[in-house]
């Protein structure tokens, strides 16, 4: 008998056809699922909450805490960990982190039961005639980096409060009264957004904070250290700088009087300040852990130890401060309308990144060649890298910028092995230039009498010293470009959010009077941009390798992508001989195709990447004479 063979798809559905439920049973039915935590209500908690913590464990990064959460009747209470922190863009909680959690009323340990749809959430039973809760925990910080970013070494501090705290569900949190303590090893200093008052004792210095509301004190974190400086930039805005060692706190008064032009520079710009005081945290070490995070009367930042004393050799470093300090405008005071939350559990949602970073990272290189802190030719140079990046990155023809903004969640920001075709963060950079081309255009329809200064005072320069939020969406932003130059700004914008398959957005450089060119020779920008990340030949062989020739990038469809090349592998040999940088350039300056014998793991194999154009790096032509759109707007005010 011939049997007839069914697809596997076909026979699948077949046996779901006629499969039977035994005698007597049932098919299992779906636990229902419910959300048993209190929604946030914008009502007063009935209380104020304390918190001190015991900071002073920094050889192991272990931070203790003791809270008190006052409560006003008998029940079941949900305290949170913080999960969805401003500027993160996804839920990166460390919940992990938080040890050793023992909960108390009247002198009795309480039970707790963590939530099971929300592991960042636990139940307690409050007995009756209870005043207060009594926690006590530990948050322990990571001390290798492949358990997050480290915040303690013996010598500095990175303190945020959303580590070291718990609150109650049900709450706005900017309605929930708190007040905070920290105490730091003897002989420290410590700096912050929210004013305090310290006690010296032998065994640590506390610092005691003003009462303010849980909202403000997750936006105010903590710099601690053993060797810090200060430095006023203006009446409000001041320079807090701690480092591994004193000698690197060295600055001199040209680098100091560069970072208050940058804070004279972006208020010129902005029209307004939204803080009652700022203060940048910067940190220069290589022992803690990096970070850039904007806070609205703070930022935090870290950056090499020789961030004054090797000045010149560290200007892609000097992006960084432009880039917070703008936040505090863009991103805080004008935040997406669908990223504020009332508390820290509801979802943030990402579809205005393009603006809240994109333009910020926009007006980052705008200020830095506004006030000096970078040169006019360093900052073009920078500029051009990033046009030429993007100019030779294939992943625009199939992934639009406005999806990018969902890449935070979907990638949990870990490294990625084809960014090039995968896309990333693009909201940022391709989002720059997307402002940059909004620029050009005013520019052009107005002829020469508008620009996006205009834009920024009328979007920004609103109600000085207020530090809340104005929140914005879509058609507001596109209203107040229409209220500088009347155009169709809502469909240009939508047009560069949503198209795939066109050529990176170039054309608000070239409108404004420069033009992507490859050269031979990179640019001094450039080359320091490359000891940070390594032998970048993207734009001849497309690829990245590490000093000792580990490849750490290939671009998708690139000569080396054709030839094999991989990320993981390590460049062992570069045309018989063994790998060097100085090797690898000169095969591509022969202008022949270059042999490479990569090893991955203890896997040998030889490739040939068919390249014979010589050396390629971008850089920024000038078109026409005098002084064009880009010139203007990096020129100070």
């Amino acid at each position: 008998m011939m049997i007839r063979m069914l697809p596997l798809a076909a026979l699948l559905l077949a046996t779901a056809a006629t499969a039977q439920v035994p005698a007597g049973n049932t098919a299992p039915q779906p636990t229902p699922i419910v959300d048993t935590i209190p929604a946030a209500r914008d009502v007063a908690y009935p209380g104020v909450i304390t918190i001190d913590v015991d900071a002073t464990d920094t050889e192991r990064g272990i931070f203790r805490v003791k809270q008190t959460i006052p409560v006003d009747r008998a029940g079941r209470m949900t305290l949170l960990f913080p999960k969805w922190l401003p500027g993160a863009h996804n839920p990166r909680g460390e919940i992990e982190k938080l040890a050793g959690l023992v909960v108390r009323a009247n002198g009795r340990i309480l039970p707790w039961t963590r939530d099971t749809l929300d592991v960042f959430a636990f139940h307690v039973e409050v007995p009756q005639g209870a005043r207060r809760l009594d926690l006590d925990f530990q948050f322990v910080s990571a001390t290798k980096a492949d358990q997050g970013r480290i915040v303690a070494t013996p010598n500095m501090v990175s303190l945020q409060p959303n580590s070291v705290s718990l609150y109650p569900a049900g709450y706005f949190v900017r309605r929930i009264p708190v007040k905070f303590t920290a105490k730091f090893p003897a002989g420290w200093t410590a700096a912050g957004a929210l004013a305090a008052k310290t006690t010296s004792a032998p065994d640590g210095i506390t610092y005691a904070y003003e009462q303010t509301n849980y909202e403000v004190l997750v936006d105010s974190p903590i710099l601690a250290g053993r060797h810090g400086k200060s430095w006023a930039l203006s009446p409000r805005v001041s320079l807090n700088v701690f480092a591994d060692t004193p000698e690197n706190l060295a600055a001199t008064p040209a680098q100091i009087d560069a970072h208050k032009r940058l804070v004279d520079q972006s208020i010129k710009t902005f029209g307004s300040q939204h803080y009652d005081r700022y203060a940048f945290l910067l940190s220069l070490t290589d022992q803690l852990g990096g970070i850039g995070l904007e806070h609205h009367r703070s930022s935090e930042n870290g950056s090499a130890p020789g961030y004054f004393t090797d000045w010149a050799n560290l200007v892609p470093r000097r992006n960084l401060l432009p880039h917070e300090f703008t936040h505090s405008w863009n991103g805080k005071f004008r935040r997406g309308a669908d990223l504020w939350t009332p508390d820290y559990r509801t979802p943030m949602r990402n579809s205005l990144l393009w603006v809240y970073e994109g333009q910020t990272q926009f007006w980052g290189y705008v200020l830095q060649a506004r006030s000096g802190l970078v040169s006019k030719q360093d900052t073009l140079d920078a500029l051009a890298a990033v046009a030429g990046a993007y100019d030779l990155a294939p992943a625009r023809a199939w992934r639009d910028l406005l999806d990018t903004t969902n890449d935070p969640i979907i990638a949990s920001r870990k490294p990625k092995g084809w960014v090039s075709w995968q896309r990333s963060e693009d909201y940022y950079q391709e989002g720059m230039m997307v402002w940059m081309e909004v620029d050009a255009m005013l520019r052009q329809k107005s002829a020469g009498a508008k620009s996006i200064d205009d834009f920024a005072r009328a979007f920004f320069g609103m109600r000085d010293g207020d530090w809340g939020e104005l929140t914005y969406t879509f058609e507001d932003v596109a209203a107040t470009l229409n209220g500088v130059v009347p155009h169709d700004w809502a469909g240009f914008l939508r047009q560069r959010l949503t198209e795939t398959g066109k050529p990176a957005p170039l054309n608000g450089f070239a409108m404004n009077g420069y033009k992507l060119v490859y050269t031979a020779e990179p640019t001094s920008y450039f080359k320091q941009a490359e000891k940070a990340r390594g032998t970048d030949v993207s734009y001849s062989l497309g690829l990245v390798a590490g000093s000792e020739g580990a490849v750490s990038a290939v671009i998708w469809d690139s000569p080396a992508f054709k030839a094999g090349v991989d990320v993981g592998a390590t460049i062992a040999a570069v045309n018989g001989q063994s790998w060097s940088r100085d090797r690898l350039l000169a095969a591509i300056a022969a202008k022949a195709p270059v042999k490479l014998l990569l090893r991955t793991g203890d896997r040998y194999r030889d490739v040939t990447v068919d390249y014979r154009g010589g050396p390629r790096y971008p850089r920024f032509e000038k078109t026409g004479t005098g002084d064009g759109g880009l010139d203007r707007l990096l020129a100070p005010r």
